[in-house]
């Protein structure tokens, strides 16, 4: 194993005394000498280059010229495969012997220790280097590198998106360095930079033949949510996805697959930043040009809900062909509501055409046209007079909205809400979504609107009150409100009226309650304002024994009690009572 044919002999050895047996140890020590000279001086932990003088499957044996060859496992060399016998390898040297007196080399040390320098000068230089593809792992592979393993990213293996990592496992490819990290040894790779130079100028050349309208075949490369990649031989374009039909498309994979070889158009380029825009729903005639000639305003129409918003629908007749129903045109009443309260995604539904615009390719639809107009026949239906039951709708400060039917509104106003409780907001009366009985007042065709009353149901009792309630007779009624200014008095007759404090002071100088029931004279009637002025006070303190208080018969007193409200006062007084009244103003007047 050690190598002699390099030693020389010495010039001044004595042969003659080496035969006669003398000098030996001179000549021993030279011998020594000569054979040490011949070996290299080797250092521990330094590399150096070595040859290759045997391999097997499970072991290389290197000589680097010292006194014994080291053994080297073969797995260090499993990234070249090519390795043979009389291959210069580079080794490093762990041990000069070992218990066994044997050399400890390591190749892959040798290598690791001169990676960085290699890494390093091919980031630096742009080098092209080999590399093993070892396995995948988290978002790309592993490769070995120079014995350094290094991350290759799932997207630089390719300039096309990759489907099977799997295939690339165990091959040896080319790539450039892009990326080290000095203090954590980390090495990123790329495959894709090779080739991106290359398609770089094969792009530009390509763009620089492009026209827009020029149609070209291509193959689906990949597909996202806003449209497709098409590769065109080289170089990508996107069809956006309001290009791949006429019709609405909510997910390109119902139009185009993978892979897919399709013509397009080509709708505009950039050259500079290299985007191309493509088409293919321009591939085929526009629906709009293929819609019947004999459509027009006003005929009957089938479609599908394609999309739904607040101001309306979008409904389509045929693909590509759309037209709008707005909330307006969905029902004929006034008070606008959500789309979806009439409409959903998905639904077949029968309208009418309103407007069409063949050059500007819009239609605008409706469905309350499909029902008749209620403002047509309003006056049949609600003719003045005629008593209803309608829908609280809403209030205002000044009266009640109402809706009888769907498109069909009136307003109460506060006024004609009863003849006598003085409403002063009209939630006092009445609540949003209660049922009400109503009165038509008066027709407004033009502005669709109804005037409605509600006391108007019932008789006006202020023409029975005027009678009743002539000035200086007497009635009983009770306190029912109290107020800085007077006090509401109801009247066992029915009605209201008012007194003013000092109109409420009692015989014995104290001041009467809310709650006390007392006699009080009329001292004011007025019909057309409503109002009725009661004073105690002049119960007593003038013609007191002259003035008797107003009585009815124990039958109409109950009658008159039993009533549950006091807008009916006029219905519970029977012509009896109205003779009694006759027969006591005349007697009072007559007193006067």
């Amino acid at each position: 194993m050690s190598d002699f044919k390099n030693v020389q002999p010495l010039d001044d050895f004595n042969w003659d005394e080496f035969e006669n047996g003398a000098g030996k140890s001179v000549g021993k020590a030279d011998l020594e000498k000569a054979y040490d000279e011949t070996l290299n001086k080797i250092q521990e932990h330094e590399v150096v280059e070595g040859t290759v003088i045997s391999l097997d499957k499970k072991e290389v044996v290197v000589n680097i010229g010292y006194k014994s060859d080291g053994i080297i496992p073969a797995s260090e060399f499993r990234y070249n495969p090519e390795l043979k016998v009389g291959d210069k390898v580079e080794v490093y040297v762990e041990d000069q012997e070992d218990k066994k007196g044997q050399l400890i080399l390591s190749h892959k040390k040798a290598r690791l220790s001169k990676s960085w320098e290699l890494i390093n000068k091919a980031l630096e230089n742009d080098e092209v280097i080999q590399g093993y593809i070892k396995c995948r792992t988290k978002g790309g592979m592993i490769v070995d590198v120079f014995g350094i393993e290094a991350f290759l990213p799932g997207s630089q293996i390719d300039v096309h998106p990759i489907r099977d990592y799997d295939v690339f496992v165990g091959k040896t490819m080319e790539f450039k360095v892009v990326k080290i990290n000095q203090e954590f040894r980390n090495v990123v790779v790329s495959h894709k930079a090779l080739i991106e130079a290359e398609l770089e100028a094969q792009k530009k050349e390509i763009i620089s033949h492009l026209e827009k309208g020029q149609v070209l075949e291509g193959t689906v490369k990949n597909i996202t949510s806003y449209g497709v990649f098409v590769d065109l031989g080289g170089v990508d374009g996107l069809v956006h996805i309001t290009d791949l039909s006429w019709g609405r498309v909510s997910d390109p994979h119902e139009v185009v697959a993978l892979d897919q070889k399709i013509q397009v158009v080509i709708l505009d380029f950039d050259e500079e930043k290299k985007r191309i825009a493509l088409g293919l729903k321009q591939l085929t005639p526009h629906p709009w040009d293929a819609l019947d000639a004999n459509l027009k305003v006003g005929d009957h129409i089938k479609g599908k809900v394609v999309v739904i918003a607040d101001y309306g629908a979008f409904v389509e007749i045929q693909p590509g062909v759309e037209g709008l129903i707005h909330v307006s045109e969905m029902s004929w009443s006034q008070h606008l509501r959500s789309a979806q309260e009439f409409l959903h995604v998905g639904d077949e539904i029968e309208a009418v055409i309103l407007t069409l615009d063949r050059q500007e390719r819009k239609m605008s639809l409706g469905i309350k046209q499909l029902k008749e107009d209620p403002w047509e026949t309003i006056e049949q239906k609600y003719p003045v007079g005629s008593r209803h039951t309608a829908k609280v709708r809403n209030f205002t400060n000044f009266g009640i909205f109402v809706e009888l039917e769907e498109g069909v509104d009136g307003l109460i106003h506060i006024s004609d809400l009863s003849w006598t409780k003085k409403v002063k907001h009209p939630s006092e009366f009445t609540t949003v979504g209660a049922a009400i009985d109503v009165v038509v007042l008066e027709i407004d065709k033009e502005n669709r609107r109804l005037s409605l009353g509600h006391k108007q149901l019932e008789d006006n009792p202020w023409d029975v009150y005027e009678s009743i309630y002539t000035p200086g007779t007497v009635h009983e009624g009770k306190i029912t409100e109290m107020m800085d200014k007077g006090a509401v008095i109801t009247l066992n007759e029915g009605g209201e009226g008012f007194a003013t404090p000092k109109h409420l002071t009692k015989e014995d100088g104290s001041q009467a309650q809310q709650g006390e029931e007392l006699p009080f004279k009329v001292i004011e009637f007025n019909k057309d304002s409503r109002r009725i002025i009661l004073s105690h006070s002049r119960t007593f303190e003038e013609g007191k024994d002259d003035i008797k208080p107003r009585r009815h018969s124990a039958a109409n007193s109950r009658k008159q009690n039993d009533a549950p409200v006091i807008n009916n006062v006029a219905a519970g007084t029977s012509l009896g009572d109205l003779d009694v009244l006759a027969k006591l103003k005349a007697d009072l007047d007559k007193n006067k």
